[in-house]
């Protein structure tokens, strides 16, 4: 039985908490006994999230031995339910633990532990600047959403949290019961830890008329997908397309296309083994160069940088 620690502060955002919870859940009703979830405070009793819903936890010293360490984020996490003593069960725990996680602002209680030093870390985008500013030997990634460096795990906001709950558990019961918990949750199984917080598709929804226009380009990123493509799939004239769309969504539709692409590709280069040139052709690039090109753009490094990142 795999005994996890669910650290919760006042103003703890509930989700952080209770997606990873439910996750784990289901996962144990397909493998019996497979988790133990302990939600857990620094004085434990009834604990008030941000939304004012409480959860019961138990206190730091009853928590036992733990697998999993998982400090959920919220403005707790950077008051003045961090002390020291906080801090040094925390250090204390990791060095018995399996795995040290957190969701979202979580990862500034692993930070000021000094776990992450050093260490490829993510957290809530929103969050990124002053994160950055505060712990500047953290190697932080604020897009990705989550990342494993060793047996540290962090992961971005609130549903993000599932994500790396599903990743938790592919790794302790395999694939197919991560997959099924997924199916129980009507999520998507699963967003590759590599895939961008910011989805290009949803920036672009801006322009409300053209969502179902950018969901069919999504889906044919392999066809040439020209202004004269897109004008005619729009039902619209080329001029007055390019015009009305950039109006509408703030990029002209090449740029568009070139963030859904580049998203794309970071998503299977991120989950599968495939070529770099593969990769291009399967996105739409044509070729590895101009791949490589619009990364650069894009991330300000080229794909192979990217993926040996990942593998480190």
């Amino acid at each position: 039985m795999c005994a996890i620690g669910v650290v919760i502060f006042e103003g703890f955002q509930l989700l952080d908490a209770a997606g990873p919870i439910g996750a784990f859940e289901i996962a144990g009703r397909y493998v019996p006994g497979a988790y133990d979830i302990r939600v857990l405070s620094r004085g434990g009793g009834r604990v008030a999230s941000s939304s004012g819903v409480t959860l019961d936890s138990l206190s730091f010293a009853d928590a036992g031995l733990l697998d999993t360490l998982l400090v959920s984020g919220g403005e707790g996490t950077r008051g003045p339910s961090i002390d020291e003593a906080t801090l040094d069960w925390v250090r204390q725990t990791h060095r018995t633990a399996r795995r040290t996680t957190s969701v979202c602002s979580g990862a500034y209680v692993l930070a000021q532990a000094g776990l992450l030093d050093g260490k490829r870390a993510t957290t809530h985008w929103n969050r990124s600047k002053d994160f950055a500013r505060r712990y500047p030997k953290v190697k932080l990634e604020p897009d990705r959403i989550w990342i494993r460096d060793g047996a540290i795990w962090t992961s971005a906001g609130i549903t993000a949290g599932i994500d790396l709950a599903l990743a938790l558990i592919a790794e302790d019961l395999g694939e197919d019961i991560a997959r099924k918990t997924a199916q129980q949750l009507v999520v998507y199984h699963r967003r590759p830890g590599g895939q961008s917080q910011f989805s290009a598709l949803l920036e672009l929804e801006a322009g409300g008329r053209f969502d179902g226009l950018m969901a069919w380009a999504r889906e044919n990123l392999r066809n040439p997908l020209t202004v004269e493509e897109l004008a005619r799939e729009a039902g619209m004239s080329e001029r007055n397309f390019a015009r009305t769309f950039s109006a509408a969504t703030g990029f002209t539709p090449a740029k568009a296309i070139e963030r859904l692409r580049v998203e794309a590709a970071r998503t299977l280069l991120d989950s599968q083994p495939l070529q770099v040139d593969d990769v291009a052709l399967e996105t739409g690039f044509g070729d590895a160069e101009r791949m490589r090109r619009a990364f650069i753009r894009a991330f300000g490094q080229p794909p192979q940088a990217l993926r040996r990142g990942r593998a480190a």
